[in-house]
C-alpha cells in the first residue's frame, strides 16, 4: 500500500445528513469509518433545512435532543396554505406519539456540524474535508474502494488519495459520482416544476406560520426562520431564462400578487445572484447495490422539495443501513445478501412516497394555472371539514412518512448481545 493510500472498514462519499448520521451510527457501534466530504465546511445555504419529527426522535436516542435544542432555530406544530385567500391548516403535528409533534427549520450546516461534532468523539470515525471522489476502485469483479482528490495537497491539482474498504457507500446526492460510476439503472420520473429559492426579511406585522400561497398566480413557498423567510417561487421547468428576461421587477411583481403581505421585504432583492435554481427531479436507482458498494439517500433515489421530506428519508436510509450492517462488518462477513436487505427494506416507503410527491407535483405542475385550483367560493365552505380529516393523516404522513427507522439497541450499545436488529 502506497503513502496515498487508506483503508477502512467503511467508506462513505458525501458528508450529508445521509454520510454523517450513517459514519456516526458505525463509528458507535465500533466499525472504522471514513466520511470523505468534497468541500472546505457545511456553509451552503438553501439545502434541505427541514427536520422532521421522526429525525428528532433518532437524536433523542442520541442523547443529542439538547445540544439541538441550543442551536437556534424555528418550529411550527401545522402546516397552514392559503389558497385564493382562504387558510387552510391540512396538516398538524401535535398528534403524533412522542415529544416531538412539531416540525423544525434549521440551517443544514448546525444539524451536521451537530452529527459531525458528535462522531468525533468516537475513535473509530475518520473525517476527510475537502475531498472529492472520483471514482470506485473494482477488483475481481468486487468494489473494494474509491479513488479521490485531496485539495489540502500542495500540487495545484490537489494529492491523488485510494481509499480501500470492505463496503463503500454512495451518500454524495442526486449528482452522485459514485452512483455515475457504479453504472447502476437509474429510473427518472419527468417533474413540470423548478423551484427559485431567494431569502427575504420577515414585514413588520407577520401572519400565522404559512407555508404555501396558491393562486391562479402560481404558487410560493414561504418558510418561516429566525428574523427571515426562506422563500421559494414554482415555476414551469425550463423557464428560468424567461423571468430573467422579464427582469426583476417582474419577478418581484409576481410574487406580490401572490403574498401581498411580501411587498415590503421584497424591495430588498435586488440582484439576480440572491436567487438560487433547484432543478427538481424524482429519480431512484433500480438496484441499490453491488459486490462491495452500496447507495442510499439522494444518490439512490432524488426526492423533490414536496414536504421537504429528502433529509428525513436520506437519515432513515442511514438508520436502516447501520442497523442491518453493523455486526456483519464488525465480524467481517459481510455479503452482497446484506446489502440487498437494505433496498428490499428502503426501497417501499421510498417508492411510496415519491408516489405522493409527484401527485403533488402535477397538481401544481402549471404555476399561473388556476385550472387545478377549486373555486375560492367551494373551497371556503369546504375547506373546514377536508382539512379536519386531513389533519391527522397528513401529520403522520409528513411528519413519520412511510417505515420510520428506531436505531437499533447493539448500535446505542455494542456490548448488548441480542442478535436480532431493532427495525421498526
Amino acid at each position: 500500500m502506497s503513502a496515498s493510500d487508506r483503508r477502512t472498514s467503511v467508506c462513505i462519499a458525501g458528508g450529508g445528513p445521509a454520510g454523517l448520521m450513517l459514519g456516526l451510527l458505525l463509528a458507535r457501534a465500533g466499525v472504522a469509518v471514513t466520511v470523505l466530504e468534497k468541500h472546505s465546511d457545511f456553509l451552503r445555504d438553501f439545502r434541505g433545512d427541514t427536520i422532521h419529527p421522526t429525525t428528532m426522535d433518532l437524536l433523542e436516542q442520541l442523547a443529542l435532543t439538547e445540544a439541538f435544542e441550543a442551536i437556534e432555530h424555528t418550529a411550527v406544530r401545522t402546516l397552514d396554505s392559503v389558497i385564493h385567500g382562504v387558510r387552510i391548516t391540512a396538516v398538524d403535528f401535535g398528534a403524533l406519539q412522542g415529544g416531538h409533534g412539531r416540525l423544525r427549520f434549521m440551517p443544514q450546516w448546525d444539524l451536521l456540524n451537530l452529527l459531525k461534532d458528535a462522531a468525533a468523539q468516537e475513535p473509530s470515525f475518520t473525517l476527510m474535508m475537502n475531498t472529492a471522489v472520483t471514482g470506485l476502485v473494482r477488483e475481481g469483479g468486487r468494489v473494494v474502494g474509491v479513488t479521490a482528490r485531496s485539495a489540502n495537497g500542495t500540487s495545484g491539482d490537489g494529492d491523488q488519495v485510494t481509499i480501500r474498504a470492505d463496503l463503500t457507500v454512495a451518500a454524495d446526492g442526486r449528482a452522485s459520482v459514485l452512483r455515475e460510476a457504479s453504472g447502476l439503472e437509474v429510473k427518472r420520473y419527468g417533474v413540470p416544476i423548478d423551484v427559485l429559492w431567494f431569502r427575504l426579511d420577515r414585514p413588520p406585522v407577520d401572519p400565522p406560520p404559512t407555508i404555501a400561497y396558491l393562486s391562479t398566480d402560481g404558487v410560493v413557498i414561504t418558510v418561516p426562520r429566525s428574523g427571515y423567510y426562506q422563500v421559494a417561487l414554482l415555476i414551469e421547468k425550463g423557464s428560468w431564462d424567461q423571468f430573467r428576461a422579464r427582469g426583476l421587477a417582474a419577478f418581484r411583481n409576481t410574487i406580490a400578487q401572490i403574498v401581498p403581505f411580501l411587498v415590503e421585504p421584497l424591495a430588498g432583492l435586488q440582484g439576480w445572484d440572491e436567487l438560487q435554481l433547484l432543478s427538481v427531479q424524482i429519480d431512484r436507482l433500480q438496484k441499490w447495490y453491488l459486490p462491495g458498494f452500496l447507495a442510499i439517500g439522494d444518490a439512490a433515489h432524488a426526492m423533490s422539495p414536496a414536504f421537504g421530506i429528502g433529509i428525513n428519508y436520506a437519515i432513515q436510509d442511514a438508520v436502516a443501513t447501520a442497523n442491518l450492517l453493523a455486526r456483519p462488518l464488525r465480524d467481517g462477513v459481510l455479503t452482497e445478501n446484506h446489502l440487498a436487505a437494505i433496498q428490499r427494506r428502503r426501497y417501499p416507503p421510498t417508492r411510496r412516497m415519491q408516489a405522493v410527491q409527484r401527485v403533488v407535483n402535477r397538481f401544481v405542475g402549471r404555476p399561473g394555472d388556476g385550472g387545478h385550483l377549486p373555486n375560492p367560493a367551494i373551497l371556503s365552505r369546504a375547506a373546514p371539514l377536508v382539512a379536519r380529516l386531513t389533519r391527522p393523516l397528513l401529520g403522520r404522513l409528513v411528519g413519520r412518512g412511510f417505515r420510520p427507522e428506531t436505531i437499533a439497541a447493539h448500535i446505542l450499545d455494542p456490548t448488548w448481545d441480542n442478535p436480532r436488529t431493532s427495525c421498526t
